[in-house]
C-alpha cells in the first residue's frame, strides 16, 4: 500500500493523499519523504491545474510520530547533530515546496492537524475543515517551543499577532468552527463532503487561465513578504502586463462574455 496517494478524480486536478491512516499520518520520514517527492511530481505535471491536500482516515496529521519511525537516509557516518540538521531540513523544506508549486494548494482537512500537521495546513494557498477538524501547535505541549516549520511567520498573518500569540503559548485546541470564525480556514463542511467541497472549488479554479492563476498564486506569497504598498503595486503592476501583452486571454473574456458563455483560456 502506498504512503502517498496521487490520483486525478476529476479532469486537472491532482488528489494527494497521505495514506497512513494507523499512524494518524504522523511525519514519519517514511512518509514525509515519499510526500516530498509527490510535491515535485505533481508540480510537473503541466496537465494538472490545481492540488488538493488531505489525509485517509480519521486525522489529517498529527505531527511528529511518537512511535518507532525510520531515521531518515543517508545518515551513515554522521553525528548526532548532524543527523538531526538533516531531518530538520526534510521537515523544514515541505512549507516551501508546497508554495513553489504553480499549481494552488487546497488542503482538506479531514481531521486532527497537530505540531507540524497543523504547520502543514499553513503552507497551502486554500484551507477547507470538515467538522471533526481541529488544530493544536503541539511544541509547546511537548516541552518544546510552538515554532516551527514557518509557523510564526505564517500564523500571525493569517489570523493576526494577538489570536497567534494566545494559540500558540496556551497549547489549546482550536475546532474548526473556531478557525472558521478567525480566518484560519475558508470554511467548514461536514465531513462526508469534504472532498467533494474541495474537487467543486478546484473545478471553479480550473475554469480560468492556468497562467493567471499560477501568477496569482505567486503574487500573493509575495505579497506577504513585500515592505510597502508602493512595492506590491510595482510588482502586481509588471506581472498584469506580462499577462495582458503575452495572451489573448482577455480578449476570449470580452468575447465569452458578449457571446454568453464560459471562456476558454489557452494562455
Amino acid at each position: 500500500m502506498p504512503l502517498i496517494r496521487v490520483e486525478k478524480p476529476r479532469p486537472h486536478t491532482s488528489v494527494i493523499t497521505m495514506n497512513r491512516p494507523e499512524r494518524m499520518n504522523s511525519m514519519a520520514f517514511e512518509l514525509m519523504l515519499p510526500l516530498h517527492d509527490a510535491f515535485r511530481q505533481v508540480s510537473e505535471d503541466a496537465d494538472t491545474t490545481c492540488v488538493i491536500l488531505t489525509g485517509a482516515g480519521r486525522g489529517f496529521c498529527s505531527g511528529a510520530d511518537t512511535e518507532h519511525s525510520e531515521p531518515p537516509p543517508n545518515i551513515e557516518g554522521m553525528t548526532l547533530t548532524r543527523i538531526a540538521t538533516k531531518s530538520m531540513s526534510i521537515l523544514a523544506d515541505l512549507v516551501p515546496a508546497m508554495q513553489r508549486m504553480p499549481q494552488p494548494v487546497v488542503c482538506a482537512i479531514n481531521g486532527p492537524a497537530i505540531g507540524g500537521g497543523f504547520c502543514l495546513t499553513l503552507g497551502a494557498d486554500i484551507r477547507i475543515a470538515a467538522e471533526s477538524a481541529r488544530f493544536r501547535a503541539a511544541g509547546i505541549n511537548n516541552g518544546l517551543t510552538a515554532t516551527e516549520l514557518g509557523l510564526s511567520f505564517l500564523l500571525p498573518r493569517a489570523i493576526g499577532s494577538s489570536r497567534a500569540f494566545e494559540f500558540m503559548l496556551s497549547g489549546r485546541d482550536m475546532d474548526a468552527r473556531e478557525a472558521a470564525e478567525i480566518g484560519l480556514v475558508s470554511r467548514v463542511v461536514p465531513d462526508e463532503a469534504l472532498l467533494e467541497a474541495a474537487l467543486d472549488l478546484a473545478d471553479r479554479i480550473n475554469g480560468w487561465s492556468a497562467q493567471g492563476v499560477a501568477l496569482t498564486k505567486r503574487m500573493m506569497w509575495a505579497g506577504l513578504e513585500t515592505g510597502s504598498l508602493r512595492a506590491a503595486i510595482e510588482l502586481e503592476s509588471h506581472t498584469q502586463l506580462y499577462v495582458r501583452l503575452t495572451t489573448k486571454n482577455f480578449e476570449e473574456a470580452v468575447a465569452a462574455r458578449k457571446e454568453g458563455r464560459p471562456p476558454e483560456f489557452r494562455d
